[in-house]
């Protein structure tokens, strides 16, 4: 009756004050690492999505029969690198011109100056100029009546090289952040058990185990991890259906997937650092002499 009366004390009482304000510290930290998870995971996604938007322009001959044309984009479709491919007829590149200049060129040139084209969307591994001009050349060689293959080489290069930047940002910020999260719980955590150093104490001196002694604080840790894992990962689904459901084409970059792992990932930080801080600390307190636990 003494031991299982000391166990609940050592553990302390389910929803203490400490608790909730332990709660309270690692659910922040563990939202804003769970934040900085979503950005990594969603900056993947957004690669991807700018990457298969940009538009590479297979120009044809104005005598290449309407036929020929639609059997090479049959042909494009069915290659390996085109996601999505589009005929676009003379008649309808000079409507999209009129309406965006908002001026008819066949008024003063007397012809359709405009040539028809498909338009071919890429797979986000072969959205770089390389394999960009690698295409090219390949689809003149396959079609002589191929005149030209356009693409924006600048944009390309300079999209690219903001999203390894911004990958490269993130990461570090995500390792950053995952350090500052461990400090910051194990400080919490600590302080915690600090409070209750002459108990344990008091039981090693009576005889009880390392191992009991330890159980009550690491399973008071672990229900600490369980809820404030599940309070963060509320919260973030909370914040992402409100952003979903202000901006719904977010739905191609904010997959389940991705909240998915999101969610797994906080919940295993939140139990794995609060167990892992806990034990430490209790370690240390177990291992140290009565004299110094009046100077910490």
């Amino acid at each position: 009756m003494q031991t299982k009366k000391r166990k609940q004390h050592a553990g302390s009482t389910a929803w203490d004050m400490s608790f909730i304000t332990s709660g309270i510290s690692t659910t922040l930290v563990l939202l804003l690492l769970g934040l900085v998870t979503f950005f990594v995971l969603t900056a993947r996604n957004l690669s991807v999505y700018v990457k298969e938007n940009i538009n590479v322009s297979v120009i044809v001959a104005d005598d290449m029969k309407e036929a020929d044309i639609l059997k090479l984009q049959q042909q494009l479709a069915q290659a390996p690198f085109a996601r999505h491919t589009e005929y676009i007829s003379k008649e309808q590149a000079l409507r999209e011109q009129i309406a965006a200049m908002g001026t008819d060129p066949q008024e003063f040139l007397g012809y359709n100056p405009l040539r028809a084209s498909i338009e071919v969307k890429l797979r986000a591994r072969y959205a770089n100029a390389d394999s960009i001009a690698r295409i090219g050349r390949l689809i003149k060689q396959q079609n002589g009546q191929v005149q030209e293959v356009r693409y924006q080489e600048e944009l390309t290069d300079l999209v690219n090289r903001n999203i390894s930047n911004i990958s490269l940002l993130l990461l570090a910020m995500a390792l950053l952040l995952a350090l500052i999260s461990f400090a910051l719980i194990n400080n919490t955590i600590r302080l915690t058990i600090y409070s209750k150093r002459f108990l344990i104490h008091t039981m090693t001196l009576v005889g009880a185990s390392w191992r009991f002694i330890r159980r009550p604080f690491l399973w008071r840790s672990f229900r600490l991890g369980v809820t404030a894992g599940i309070i963060a990962d509320v919260l973030l689904g909370v914040a992402t259906w409100s952003l979903l459901r202000y901006e719904p084409e977010l739905t191609r970059i904010v997959t389940p997937g991705v909240m998915l792992t999101v969610w797994f990932s906080v919940l295993l930080f939140g139990i794995g650092i609060t167990w892992l801080c806990a034990r430490l600390s209790i370690n240390k307190f177990l291992r140290m002499k009565e004299g110094r636990l009046y100077y910490i």
